[in-house]
C-alpha cells in the first residue's frame, strides 16, 4: 500500500513539474508582449498569422498561379528537374552537355543562393563545399560561359511574389499589369502566367537547358510527366512549358518554415533567446526593417532604391553585355522605362542570409553587418542614384552598437532554417552527379 502511495505521489510530482516547465515555455515575457504589439501593428490587420509560412505540403495555403495549381506530381517532377544535370542539353560548347542544371546556381548547400558572387552555369568548373569554388573553365571561350549581370537570388520563399527577377520583368499579371508595351522581348508574358512560371520557360533558354520529348525518353521521365500533366494533350506534354510549370510548382514549396522565428510565431516563446527577441523588436520597430521586409517571406512585392552598387569587371564578376548593363543598373526602371522606377530593385527575402555570403543585387556587401551599417548611414555605393529615388528608410534612424549587434543576431539566427536538405532528392533519374557534373565538381561532390 505504501509503495502504491509513493508511486502515485511521484507521478503527481512529475506531472506538476512538467506542467511548470510547459507553463514556463509558453509564458509571455515583457519582450514577447512588446514584440507581439509591433507585429500586430505591421500585420495589415491580419494578426500574427500574417507572418507565418505554411507547411511545404500544404498546397492549398501556398500562394500559386491559378493557371498552374500545385500538385504532388508536379512538385515531385520539379524537384528532380531542378537538380537534373542531364537537362543541360543545349550548351554552346558540346563538351559541356549534361554538366549543369538550375541547381548549379541554386544549390541547397548555400540555401539556394549562388555559392559565389556571380553564378556560373555552363562552362563552370568545380563546386567546393557550397558552390564557393565554382570558377570559369578557362579552356572555354569567354562567350560560352553562362554568366548573369546581377546577383543570383535564393529560391526560398519565391511563392510570395507574382513577378520574377530583380526588376520584376517576368510575369504577365498582377504587378506587371500595364507593362505590356515592354514585353516585346518577353513574349512568354503574354501567356498570362505569373513570374515563376515565366521564369521557368525563359530560364531554360537563357541557361541553355533542353527539356523536351527526347530528354524525357532518354532519361526516363515520361511516366513522371504523364502523372503530372495527365490533362495535357500528349503532343505538348513533354515540353519546355510543362517542365517550367513543374519547376515553378516545386519552387513554390521551398519555404523556410522551420526557422526559429517561425516556431516562435506559432507560439513557442522559447524558440528565441532574449537577445533574438530584442533584435526582433528592433527589426519590427525602431530599425524600420519591416517597412519593406514584411509578410510570411519578410518581403513585400515592391521595388525600392537604396543606392546599392552593381557588378563590375572584377575578379569576382564579369559583365559580358556592357551595352545592356545600364538598363540592369536601373533595376525596375530598366524594364518599365519609367524614370520613377529607376534604380529600384525587388525586395529580397531575409531568410537564410547566413549562407548567402554576398548581399545586394550586385553582391557588393560581404556580411549582414555591412548591409545594416550601410542602411543606417547616408552613404551611397552608386552615386548616380538621385536622392529623390532613395527609400525613406535609408539613413532614417540610428542604433546603438548593442542594438546593431542584436539586430544582426536576430537576422542571422532566428531567420535561419537549417534543414533545407529535405528539399533535395538523393538521386536524379539520369544517375548524374548534381548540382554540377563537370570533372572537378564530381571530385568536389564525391561523385567519383
Amino acid at each position: 500500500m505504501k509503495q502504491i502511495y509513493f508511486l502515485l505521489l511521484l507521478s503527481f510530482t512529475f506531472i506538476s513539474c512538467q506542467n511548470d516547465i510547459d507553463d514556463y515555455q509558453t509564458a509571455k515575457s515583457e519582450l514577447d508582449i512588446r514584440l507581439e504589439e509591433l507585429l500586430l501593428e505591421n500585420s495589415e490587420g491580419q494578426g500574427i498569422n500574417y507572418f507565418i509560412l505554411p507547411d511545404s505540403n500544404d498546397y492549398n495555403s501556398i500562394p500559386q498561379d491559378p493557371l498552374n495549381p500545385i500538385t504532388r506530381e508536379k512538385v515531385e517532377l520539379g524537384r528532380l528537374l531542378l537538380h537534373e544535370t542531364a537537362s543541360g542539353g543545349n550548351p554552346k560548347m558540346a563538351v559541356m552537355a549534361g554538366t549543369y542544371a538550375c541547381a548549379s546556381c541554386h544549390p541547397v548547400a548555400s540555401s539556394f543562393y549562388s555559392g559565389r558572387r556571380q553564378g556560373i552555369g555552363e562552362s563552370g568548373s568545380g563546386f567546393g563545399a557550397a558552390g564557393e569554388s565554382r570558377e570559369f573553365d578557362l579552356t572555354m571561350p569567354l562567350d560560352s560561359i553562362d554568366l548573369q549581370p546581377i546577383r543570383v537570388p535564393t529560391l526560398l520563399n519565391v511563392a510570395y511574389q507574382d513577378v520574377a527577377l530583380w526588376n520584376g520583368m517576368l510575369g504577365g499579371t498582377g504587378t506587371n499589369a500595364g507593362t505590356q508595351s515592354q514585353w516585346s522581348d518577353i513574349p512568354e508574358n503574354h501567356l498570362g502566367f505569373q513570374g515563376l512560371e515565366i521564369q521557368g520557360m525563359v530560364g531554360q533558354d537563357t541557361h541553355r537547358l533542353q527539356i523536351d520529348e527526347n530528354f524525357v525518353d532518354t532519361y526516363g521521365y515520361r511516366e513522371m510527366f504523364d502523372r503530372a500533366f495527365s490533362n495535357t494533350q500528349s503532343f505538348e506534354r513533354y515540353s519546355r512549358k510543362t517542365a517550367a510549370l513543374a519547376l515553378a510548382a516545386f519552387n513554390r514549396t521551398l519555404l523556410s518554415n522551420r526557422a526559429p522565428w517561425q516556431n516562435y510565431l506559432k507560439g513557442d516563446y522559447a524558440a528565441l533567446s532574449e537577445r533574438e527577441k530584442r533584435g526582433a523588436i528592433l527589426f519590427a520597430g525602431k530599425a524600420q526593417c519591416m517597412n519593406c521586409h514584411t509578410g510570411p517571406a519578410l518581403k513585400d512585392q515592391e521595388f525600392h532604391a537604396f543606392g546599392f552598387g552593381h557588378f563590375d569587371d572584377s575578379n569576382e564578376a564579369v559583365v559580358l553585355d556592357d551595352a545592356g548593363f545600364d538598363n540592369v543598373k536601373k533595376g525596375r526602371g530598366g524594364f518599365t522605362n519609367n524614370p520613377a522606377d529607376d534604380y529600384k530593385f525587388k525586395t529580397p527575402t531575409l531568410y537564410n542570409l547566413r549562407d548567402a555570403n554576398f548581399y545586394g543585387h550586385g553582391g557588393t556587401f560581404n556580411s549582414i553587418e555591412e548591409v545594416i551599417r550601410y542602411k543606417l548611414s547616408n552613404q551611397l555605393q552608386d552615386n548616380n542614384v538621385p536622392l529623390s529615388q532613395i527609400a525613406s528608410e535609408k539613413g532614417a534612424t540610428s542604433l546603438t552598437e548593442e542594438e546593431i549587434q542584436d539586430l544582426i543576431f536576430f537576422i542571422e539566427n532566428s531567420l535561419y532554417d537549417s534543414y533545407l536538405t529535405r528539399y533535395v532528392p538523393e538521386t536524379v533519374l539520369s544517375g548524374n552527379c548534381f548540382p554540377n557534373a563537370d570533372v572537378q565538381s564530381k571530385i568536389d561532390l564525391g561523385c567519383e
